[in-house]
């Protein structure tokens, strides 16, 4: 692990965390290494750090070396090493952050930021260390998300669907086969573009040409693997742990793939928590809406830090 600050670098310090069972897993950091706190950002199903970069730039733009920040590849996404489809669980991926966490970040306070899948890899994080949350882990932001019922509500009713049996189907008997159709991958990525879009709004083609790319370089066998995992995903007993300390549920209005629905669910839960809707925002939200989200995860950082919202105007993001 290097130590050089190189906070304003557009790759970041890069290093590798091995998991506990041997994974690689590629992380990058932003800021100063000797912060008083990290954020440590959680990325989405068939996503990967790259699906940061918007939000990033408007955070480092705001806190420059004041906080530091690690973003990190899932296993079997982006540059992060790929492992047996039998670990490719939600309950895995938990334990994965925690070996980011205690690579990265074994001391000092550490506010949790999870997209997507990536909001239900800190759930499962928090369940498998309660203990921490509190004391180490002081804030959780929990974006386009859920934390159980993922099949009851949106396109993730499509998750008991027979067309998404058969797929599962086929890639455990022939991954290589499915993987080398360019046909099923362009379907995917669209359906996956159009779906992180809002609903009749039309598809920004950069974020689809980037969605298409992320989606494109994770494998068939990563992609259909945690689809199980996904549909018998439920962590609503995690938001206990997190009852007593400041969080954020954020989430588009019209989010088709994780709708408002289930982050009122969690916010419920939550006494500590502030709700966000961004409005006419899709699954997307951190990469169509990054300055939106930028300040609701400002906002979280200074309520942790000031014990209360702070009043510091927000708009001094431009300043640095």
């Amino acid at each position: 692990m290097t130590n050089t600050p190189v906070a304003h670098e557009h790759e970041g310090r890069r290093l590798t965390v091995r998991t506990d069972d041997g994974v690689p897993l590629a992380v990058r950091e932003f800021g100063s290494p000797d912060a008083a706190t990290t954020v440590v950002f959680v990325h989405g199903h068939c996503l990967r750090t790259e699906s940061w970069w918007a939000l990033r730039e408007q955070l480092v733009r705001f806190w420059c070396n004041d906080v530091r920040m690690v973003f990190y590849d899932h296993r079997g996404h982006g540059e992060s090493g790929e492992a047996p489809a039998a670990t490719y669980t939600i309950d895995q991926l938990g334990r994965d952050l925690g070996s980011v966490l205690d690579a990265v970040a074994p001391h000092g306070p550490v506010v949790l930021v999870g997209h997507s899948m990536g909001g239900m890899t800190a759930l499962s994080y928090t369940r498998q260390n309660p203990h921490t949350i509190g004391s180490r882990i002081v804030g959780m932001a929990l974006i386009s998300t859920a934390a159980c019922d993922l099949a009851e509500a949106g396109l993730g009713r499509h998750l008991r669907s027979p067309a998404v049996s058969l797929f599962r189907t086929a890639v455990r008997r022939a991954p290589r086969v499915v993987h080398g159709s360019k046909r099923v991958g362009r379907t995917v990525c669209t359906a996956i573009a159009r779906a992180a879009g809002a609903r009749n709004r039309a598809v920004d083609p950069r974020l689809a040409a980037l969605v298409s790319a992320m989606v494109n370089t994770t494998s068939v066998v990563t992609m259909s693997s945690f689809l199980e995992s996904l549909l018998g995903f439920d962590e609503r007993h995690s938001l206990t742990a997190l009852a007593h300390i400041p969080s954020l549920i954020l989430c588009g209005s019209v989010d088709m793939l994780t709708p408002f629905q289930h982050s009122v669910a969690m916010a419920s839960k939550l006494p500590a928590s502030e709700l966000v809707s961004v409005d006419g925002a899709g699954h997307s939200v951190i990469l169509d809406r990054a300055a939106d989200v930028a300040l609701a995860i400002i906002g979280l950082v200074e309520r942790i830090a000031h014990g209360e919202t702070a009043a510091r105007d927000r708009e001094l993001m431009a300043a640095c």
